[in-house]
C-alpha cells in the first residue's frame, strides 16, 4: 500500500506543479532560514572536548576584593593568580593538570629575504597536549622534566610549520624568537578547538595558537601576557617579581581527575589550600572555589551571545510563518479535489486511508523541501559570511556538519506533516454523497 500511496502522491504532485513547487519553495526557505541560525548556534555553542567533558575541570578560585565580588551575584575570578597557579601545579594532586597563558614574540625565519613577524604564543606546561586530546602530525610534546629545566623547546602548529618549513617534518630543526634559539619537538596536526574552551577571555572563537613553549621557559624569561589582566589592588613593589607575588589574575588552570569521588577529593584540597592562605592574610573573601567542566565553563562565559538567541527566536518565527503560508496551499490543493475524493470514499475508501494517503504526499513535498532547504542555508550562510567577513574566525562558524543536514532534512518532514494535519482532516471530511449530488 505504502508503494501505491507514493505513485499517488508524486502523480497529484506532477498534476499540480505550480502549487507544489510554491509549497516547496515556501518550505525550503523556512527552514534554510532557521537552520541557517540554528547551525551558527551549534557551532558556537559546541564541545571540542565532550568525549572528555566528565572529565576535565576549570578551576577558579576567589582571591577578589572583599568589598565587590569579581562578578554579580558572587562569581570568583575566572583565572588564578601565579602563586596560587605555580603552588597547586607543583602540589600535583591531579591525574593531569596545565597552567597557561599567551604570550607574544617575534618569530625571525630563516633565510636573508625572510621578514620578522610577531605572533601569540601559548606559554603552557607538558600535560597541556594530552589532557585536551591535541593531535601531533611529528613528534610529540615536551615531558615534566623539559617544564623543570626550563628548556627552549617548542611545538609548532601546522600552518607555523608550513610557513616556516614548508609543512616537512621539522622536528629536532631550530627556530628563533626574539632573537633566541629553541628546538622543535612537535608539529601538530590541524587543530582548531571550536570554541576556545581552554582559553575564554578574549575571543572564544579565535584560531588555537600557533606556537607552544614551556609555561616555566616563559616565566623565567619574564613574558608579558597579553591575554586579560585584573588586579584588585595595586602591587607590592614593581618589577616582574612583584607581578608575579600579586593578587593579579592571567593564568588559565585546568585539571584532569579521573572519578567524582578525585573531583571532591581535589574540591577538599582547593578548601584547604585557601584555608591555609587565610592564615597568611591572602583571600579575603569567603571560600567560593569552583570547578566546572568544559560545557559548564563555556555556559558561564556565555560563548553564545545574546544575539544569537534572538536572531533564532526571529527564524523560528520566519519558519512558522512559512508554515502557515504551506497550509493555506495545502487546503487549496484539498479543495480542488473535493470531487476526486468523494469519488473514492463512494467506491469504499476509509477515512484512515485517506488520511495517510495524503500526509504521504505532504512528507514527499517535505523532503523536498528540506533538500531545498539544504540548499537555502548554504546560501544564507555564505550570506552571513559575506556580512561578516571582517572577522577572521566568522568562516569557521559558517559551516554545516552531515548532522546539521539531517537535521534539515528532518525538520522539514516533520512541519510539513505537521502542516498537513489540518488540511488533510478537511480532506477526510468530505461528505460524498452531497459533493457527488453537486456534481
Amino acid at each position: 500500500m505504502f508503494r501505491y500511496y507514493l505513485k499517488l502522491g508524486s502523480l497529484s504532485i506532477r498534476a499540480n506543479p505550480a502549487l507544489s513547487a510554491l509549497m516547496v519553495a515556501a518550505i525550503a526557505i523556512g527552514i534554510g532560514a532557521c537552520m541557517s541560525i540554528v547551525t551558527v548556534r551549534h557551532v558556537m555553542s559546541g564541545n571540542p572536548v565532550a568525549h572528555k567533558n566528565d572529565l576535565l575541570y576549570h578551576v577558579q578560585l576567589d582571591n577578589w576584593n572583599p568589598d565587590d565580588p569579581y562578578e554579580d551575584p558572587n562569581e570568583p575570578p575566572e583565572q588564578v593568580t601565579y602563586l596560587d597557579a605555580t603552588a597547586l601545579h607543583q602540589a600535583g594532586r591531579a591525574f593531569r593538570q596545565t597552567i597557561s597563558f599567551k604570550s607574544d614574540r617575534v618569530v625571525q625565519p630563516e633565510g636573508e629575504d625572510a621578514r620578522p613577524f610577531q605572533e601569540e604564543v601559548r606559554a603552557t606546561t607538558a600535560d597541556f597536549f594530552a589532557m585536551f586530546d591535541v593531535p601531533f602530525e611529528y613528534g610529540s610534546g615536551w615531558d615534566a622534566s623539559a617544564d623543570r629545566a626550563e628548556e627552549r623547546v617548542v611545538v609548532l602548529s601546522a600552518a607555523m610549520n608550513q610557513r616556516l618549513f614548508g609543512g616537512e617534518d621539522s622536528v629536532g630543526r631550530m627556530m628563533t624568537m626574539n632573537k633566541e634559539p629553541y628546538r622543535i619537538v612537535g608539529v601538530l596536526s590541524e587543530w582548531r578547538p571550536m570554541p576556545k574552551f581552554y582559553d575564554l577571555n578574549n575571543n572564544p572563537y579565535e584560531g588555537a595558537e600557533e606556537i607552544y613553549t614551556p609555561f616555566s621557559l616563559a616565566i623565567s624569561g619574564e613574558w608579558g601576557s597579553s591575554g586579560n589582566n585584573s588586579c584588585w589592588k595595586p602591587l607590592d613593589g614593581a618589577g616582574y617579581e612583584a607581578y608575579l607575588a600579586s593578587e593579579c589574575i592571567w593564568i588559565q588552570m585546568w585539571v584532569e581527575l579521573s572519578s567524582a569521588s578525585e573531583r571532591d577529593n581535589y574540591m577538599q584540597f582547593l578548601d584547604d589550600y585557601v584555608e591555609q592562605q587565610k592564615a597568611l592574610g591572602r583571600f579575603p573573601r569567603e571560600v567560593n572555589n569552583r570547578l566546572s567542566t568544559p560545557a559548564e565553563w563555556m555556559v558561564n562565559r556565555e560563548v553564545v551571545d545574546d544575539t544569537v538567541n534572538v536572531l533564532l527566536s526571529l527564524a523560528v518565527l520566519f519558519l512558522v510563518v512559512c508554515l502557515l503560508n504551506t497550509i493555506g496551499l495545502l487546503l487549496a490543493k484539498v479543495m480542488r479535489r473535493t470531487s476526486d475524493i468523494s469519488l473514492r470514499r463512494a467506491l469504499g475508501a476509509s477515512k484512515s486511508a485517506l488520511f495517510t494517503q495524503y500526509l504521504i504526499e505532504a512528507g514527499m513535498v517535505g523532503i523536498a523541501g528540506g533538500l531545498a532547504g539544504i540548499g537555502m542555508t548554504w546560501l544564507g550562510l555564505r550570506g552571513l559570511e559575506n556580512v561578516f567577513s571582517e572577522y577572521d574566525f566568522i568562516s569557521y562558524l559558517m559551516t554545516m556538519d552531515w548532522t546539521m543536514v539531517l537535521y534539515a532534512v528532518l525538520l522539514a518532514i516533520v512541519s510539513t506533516l505537521a502542516a498537513a494535519l489540518y488540511p488533510t482532516w478537511r480532506a477526510c471530511s468530505v461528505s460524498p454523497a452531497t459533493t457527488l449530488r453537486i456534481q
